[in-house]
């Protein structure tokens, strides 16, 4: 080869790292997907009677779980009347011992000289039900489904038990944990048709969902986020389902979710910002979809092959959820990834190497991630509120 010809090739190849380089080099680095917020703070209240019953339960001294009517919250503490004094049976379902109640003591609880309690929000059980298959909800947001590229809502069985509004999670040593805030619902009786949803009497809770973002990459299908597969693995981590502090029976519940605004907090940095009214498939909307989808073991989780629910129908001890709205942390490859992705396939030979491009992509990717320390970590305080529902705060273990 002529030495001008070489010369010129070594050129083109220099410019074409130095030019490789500086994208890499400028290339965007984005934490976490930014939201939009209202120009308000959100203040935490108890919706009046007229609205809704706000419910709170707590272990008694001689182990007893107590149902207590929910007046008012000031700071740490809840007050209100147990739902035995008003006259209730001694039980631990909240629905049962509020269906037991002489409907003209609730409507003077409000002027009545009956003993106020007054208990720390720490002391409160779980508002979500007892059961552990409840049923998770994706892209039911809007700008949430834009920032996953997902173009309609699903559903998937996630395991676990709900944790109270005062908890802990532990961050998975190499995994990537992401936030979700939703609302939840839970049903006085099992849900196996339209007709069993509109009969229902329905209580609401602030909700929240984590993620392992490093199962879900090496899991789901991109191209089908419907296949059933990565959503059960990613979000079914231990204390991966924490719960507000109050269960809430709203009269008008369509009327009650859409109003009600939800956020999510880091150490105290605003990230996520929502009303219920943002849902694409209201509550009716999703029991229909779901009671649509529960003859097939089609979804995967921990190696195994399972249904939606276990009986074809929502349970007692489910939970229904919303999905989540945008500000979640996890965001696409961006043009570094690209390149480190493209590299690392082209030295271990390209279309010429055992691994496709995806097999090279998901690891490098992965590594960026973790390395960009951008997810949460221990010691990191994650708060969620809603305006009516109270609030969850939960402390990153490792």
């Amino acid at each position: 080869m002529p030495a001008r010809t070489l010369r010129n090739s070594s050129f083109i190849i220099l410019g074409a790292g130095i030019v490789t380089f500086i994208a890499w080099l400028t290339s965007e680095d984005p934490k976490f997907n930014i939201a939009s917020f209202e120009n308000e703070p959100l203040t935490l209240e108890i919706a009046d009677l007229d609205t809704a019953l706000t419910l709170a339960q707590y272990t008694a001294a001689n182990g007893d779980i107590v149902t207590l009517l929910v007046e008012a919250i000031d700071g740490s503490k809840v007050s209100g009347v147990t739902l035995t004094d008003l006259g209730a049976a001694q039980v631990s379902d909240p629905f049962t011992a509020l269906a037991s109640i002489n409907k003209d003591q609730l409507a003077s609880v409000s002027s009545s000289t009956i003993k106020r309690h007054v208990i720390d929000i720490a002391a409160l059980r779980p508002s979500g039900p007892p059961g552990k298959r409840h049923i998770g909800i994706g892209t039911n947001f809007p700008e949430h489904a834009a920032e996953a590229s997902s173009n309609s809502v699903f559903n998937f069985p996630k395991f676990g038990a709900a944790t109270p509004a005062r908890t802990t999670v532990p961050a998975p040593a190499d995994g990537l944990l992401d936030y979700e805030v939703e609302l939840c619902m839970r049903f006085d009786r099992p849900i196996e048709s339209l007709k069993d949803f509109e009969a229902a009497v329905k209580g609401v809770f602030l909700c929240a969902d984590f993620t392992d973002r490093v199962a879900l990459l090496k899991l789901a299908d991109a191209d089908n986020l419907d296949s059933g597969y990565g959503f059960s693995d990613a979000k079914s981590g231990p204390g991966f389902f924490p719960t507000g502090p109050f269960l809430v029976i709203p009269k008008d519940w369509k009327a009650f979710v859409a109003g009600t605004r939800m956020m999510t907090y880091v150490n105290g940095e605003a990230r996520q910002d929502a009303r219920g009214s943002e849902m694409i498939l209201d509550f009716r909307e999703l029991t229909e979809k779901v009671l649509g989808d529960m003859s097939a073991p089609r979804f995967y989780y921990d190696d195994a092959f399972y249904k939606l629910t276990p009986n074809q129908r929502i349970d007692r001890d489910m939970t229904l959820m919303s999905g989540t709205s945008e500000g979640v942390i996890f965001t696409p490859p961006s043009r570094h990834d690209y390149i480190e992705i493209i590299l690392a396939y082209l030295l271990k030979g390209g279309p010429f190497s055992e691994d496709s491009l995806m097999d090279t992509a998901i690891p490098v990717f992965i590594g960026n991630e973790q390395a960009s320390g951008h997810f949460l970590k221990p010691d990191d305080i994650v708060s969620y509120r809603a305006s009516q529902l109270g609030d969850i705060v939960v402390e990153v273990r490792p």
